[in-house]
């Protein structure tokens, strides 16, 4: 039997304005261990047979059983891409076993099909800082990836409550207005440029959004004061992390005291805080053995 483990990071996505679109990988890791079995197949939890299922089908290969088991470090429903870990390591590991038919990029986009949006599988499948583009010209989401200077800290506050994806979209509205559309872009190519050219000084005011976060507070009564109070302690910006319920702020200096800000603006005695990095390798198989038995 062969036995492969994959390391994913977390990630943050949205990074406030850029809704879909831009994604930081995170040192905070999932490891998926998938062991091929000569046992008829276990059931497996959805997620896992549905990344499964896609991944035979594209790579046209005869489907064989498996065990999986999972060490979860990422919260899951608290939007730091815990699913897209999962997924993404499933398609490694039978990437793996399977001899390598696909490309990392080809395991991205089949993830990112799966997710139904990019913002968590580009960084999660190759570190760093990632844009990537929301539409699929010629069938192929598109993306730039940038790396992270470990200079900069990214402080999680970590609710004790989940919201599910579904959920945080089915509150948003169906139309923005035209200066609400303007001020995002305006922001998330800010956003963008700053990481690219590692200036990260001017991300200081880029982070507020109009098009997701204003709706979204309402699952998030506490947002507007914990990303208040992240800024009045130092922080570069604050903004809800993908669908939430985590809030991160981003800063150069002063992790611990920003942190301790923020739990305090939430008023939750069982909110947690991280303080963390960027990832820049994104998934990796770290482990793959043949046992004999």
């Amino acid at each position: 039997m062969q036995q492969v483990t994959v390391r994913v990071p977390a990630s943050t996505s949205n990074l406030g304005p850029g809704f879909d679109c831009l994604g930081v990988a995170l040192r905070i890791y999932n490891s998926v261990n998938v062991t091929g079995d000569r046992l008829p197949e276990q059931r497996h939890p959805e997620i896992v047979s549905q990344a499964a299922g896609r991944f035979f089908k594209q790579a046209r290969r005869r489907a064989f059983p498996f065990s999986v088991s999972i060490v979860e470090k990422i919260p899951r429903s608290r939007g730091l891409g815990s699913s897209a870990t999962i997924r993404l390591g499933i398609l490694h590991a039978l990437n793996q076993l399977s001899g390598d038919p696909f490309d990392q990029r080809t395991i991205f986009q089949l993830c990112a099909e799966l997710e139904g949006h990019p913002d968590n599988a580009a960084p999660t499948s190759f570190g760093g800082f990632t844009v990537v583009s929301a539409s699929r010209p010629r069938g192929a989401f598109i993306f730039q990836r940038f790396e992270v200077s470990a200079r900069l800290y990214f402080i999680l506050l970590i609710p004790d409550f989940e919201i599910k994806t579904s959920l945080a979209r089915q509150i948003l509205p169906s139309k923005i207005s035209h200066l609400a559309s303007v001020k995002n872009c305006a922001n998330a190519c800010t956003i963008a440029a700053a990481f690219a050219a590692k200036e990260y000084e001017k991300l200081r005011g880029a982070f507020v959004d109009h098009i997701h976060q204003p709706f979204r507070r309402k699952l998030i009564p506490f947002l507007p004061a914990v990303i208040a109070s992240a800024e009045k302690a130092g922080a570069l910006g604050a903004f809800l992390s993908g669908s939430g319920s985590t809030i991160c702020a981003i800063t150069l200096r002063h992790p611990d005291r920003i942190a301790a800000a923020m739990k305090g603006a939430a008023r939750s005695s069982s909110s947690r805080t991280i303080v963390t990095r960027a990832d820049n390798q994104g998934a990796r198989v770290i482990r793959s053995q043949t046992t004999n038995h």
